[in-house]
C-alpha cells in the first residue's frame, strides 16, 4: 500500500505540473491545438495533391487558400441574405413595434402615451448612469475579439505548417528521444491524429443535422432569411454552448419580428428540441463511437470542462479526454504484451501442439504522416 501510494502521489503530482504548465502557456497551447484541428481538414486534400506530385509548401498553400475562400464565400452568402432581407425585416419590425404600443395603451395595462415616454425616459435616464460600466464591457469585449482574431491567424500559420511539415515530425522526433521511445510516442501520435480527424468529423454531421433541421422549420413557418440562418447554425455547432445559443436565438428573434408571436414560439420550441436532442443524444453517440468512448463519458466531460473553464474547456474537453484514452489504452496494451507468458517449447517432438496458438499482437497502425 505505501509503494502503491507513493507511486500515485508521484503521478498526481506531475499531473498537477503539467496542468500548471499547460495554463501559463494557454496562449500558445491554444493556437497549436486549433491549428491541429484546422490540419486534420485540409491534410487529406493536402495528401492527395502530394501523391500527384505537387510540392509540399505549394499543396499546403493551395489547401489553405483553397479553405479561406470556401468559408468567405460562405460569409458573403451570408452578409448578401442578409443585407438583401433587411428591408422586410425593417418593415416588419417597425409594425410589430406599433403593435406592441398599441397592445400596452390598451386593457389590461391602459397605458397612456404619457406613461410611455415617461418609461421611455426612465429607460434612457439609466442606460446614461450605466454608460461607464457598458463602455468598459465593450473595451473589454474588444480585447477579447482582438485576442481572438490573433490566435486564429496564428493558428491558420500553424497550420500551413503542420500540413506542410507534418510528415517529418514523427521521424524527427523519434531521432530526438531514441528508437525505444520514440516508436511507442509514434504510435500514441498517430493515434492522436486520427481521433482528432474523427473528432472533426463527428462536429460536422452533428452541425450538418442542426442546421438542416432548423432551416427546415424556418422554410415551413415562412421566415425570412431561411439560409443565412441555417448556414449560421452550422457554423455555431463548432462553438460549443455559446454557438448553438446564439444560433437559436437569432432564429426565434427574426421570426418574432417577421412572423409574430406564434411563429416565435414555435420556433423556439423547434430550436430547443434540437438542441437538447444534439447535445444529449446525438453528439454523445456520434462522438463515443468514433472516439471510441461512452455517451456517459462525452457527455460528462463537457459538462465538466464547460463548468471548469467556459467555451475553451467545453471545446477541448471531449478531444482532451479522448485523447488522454487513446494513451490509456496504449499502455494497456504495452502492459498485456509484456506480462504475456512466453509460449513454453517442449522437449519431445511429439508433444508439440499440431496448430499453435498464435499470439495476438494489438492492432498498432503504422506511421500515416500525420501532423
Amino acid at each position: 500500500m505505501a509503494r502503491w501510494s507513493t507511486r500515485m502521489a508521484l503521478v498526481a503530482i506531475g499531473f498537477v505540473l503539467v496542468w500548471v504548465l499547460i495554463g501559463k502557456l494557454w496562449v500558445v497551447v491554444m493556437p497549436v491545438f486549433i491549428g491541429l484541428l484546422i490540419t486534420t481538414v485540409l491534410w487529406p486534400p493536402a495528401r492527395w495533391l502530394r501523391s500527384r506530385g505537387v510540392p509540399p509548401a505549394l499543396a499546403a498553400t493551395i489547401v489553405l487558400l483553397a479553405g479561406l475562400a470556401v468559408l468567405g464565400g460562405v460569409l458573403v452568402l451570408i452578409t448578401t441574405s442578409i443585407v438583401s432581407g433587411v428591408p422586410d425585416i425593417a418593415e416588419s419590425a417597425s409594425s410589430a413595434l406599433q403593435q406592441a404600443g398599441a397592445w400596452l395603451a390598451g386593457p389590461p395595462l391602459n397605458l397612456a402615451d404619457s406613461q410611455l415616454d415617461q418609461l421611455l425616459q426612465q429607460g434612457t435616464e439609466q442606460l446614461q448612469s450605466s454608460i461607464g460600466s457598458i463602455a468598459d464591457r465593450l473595451l473589454a469585449g474588444v480585447g477579447t475579439v482582438t485576442s481572438g482574431v490573433i490566435t486564429g491567424i496564428l493558428a491558420l500559420l500553424l497550420a500551413f505548417l503542420f500540413v506542410k511539415d507534418g510528415p517529418r515530425f514523427t521521424p524527427w522526433l523519434r531521432g530526438v528521444i531514441g528508437e525505444r521511445a520514440g516508436g511507442h510516442v509514434t504510435i500514441v501520435l498517430d493515434r492522436v491524429w486520427t481521433m482528432l480527424g474523427g473528432y472533426i468529423r463527428t462536429q460536422a454531421v452533428v452541425s450538418l443535422v442542426d442546421a438542416v433541421l432548423i432551416g427546415l422549420a424556418l422554410v415551413v413557418l415562412g421566415v425570412p432569411l431561411a439560409v443565412p440562418l441555417a448556414a449560421l447554425t452550422f457554423l455555431g455547432g463548432f462553438v460549443p454552448i455559446v454557438g448553438a445559443f446564439i444560433a437559436g436565438a437569432l432564429a426565434v428573434l427574426v421570426a418574432l419580428v417577421s412572423n409574430g408571436l406564434t411563429a416565435a414560439v414555435i420556433m423556439l420550441v423547434v430550436v430547443l428540441v434540437v438542441q437538447q436532442v444534439e447535445g444529449n443524444v446525438l453528439q454523445p453517440v456520434l462522438q463515443a463511437r468514433s472516439l471510441r468512448l461512452h455517451a456517459a463519458v462525452v457527455l460528462l466531460a463537457v459538462t465538466a470542462g464547460g463548468s471548469l473553464y467556459g467555451i475553451a474547456g467545453a471545446f477541448l474537453a471531449v478531444p482532451v479526454v479522448a485523447t488522454a484514452a487513446v494513451v490509456l489504452r496504449y499502455l494497456g496494451e504495452v502492459i498485456d504484451r509484456h506480462s504475456a507468458p512466453e509460449p513454453v517449447v517442449p522437449d519431445r517432438p511429439d508433444e508439440r501442439d499440431p496448430e499453435p496458438v498464435p499470439r495476438v499482437e494489438p492492432d498498432v497502425p503504422g506511421m500515416s504522416g500525420g501532423a
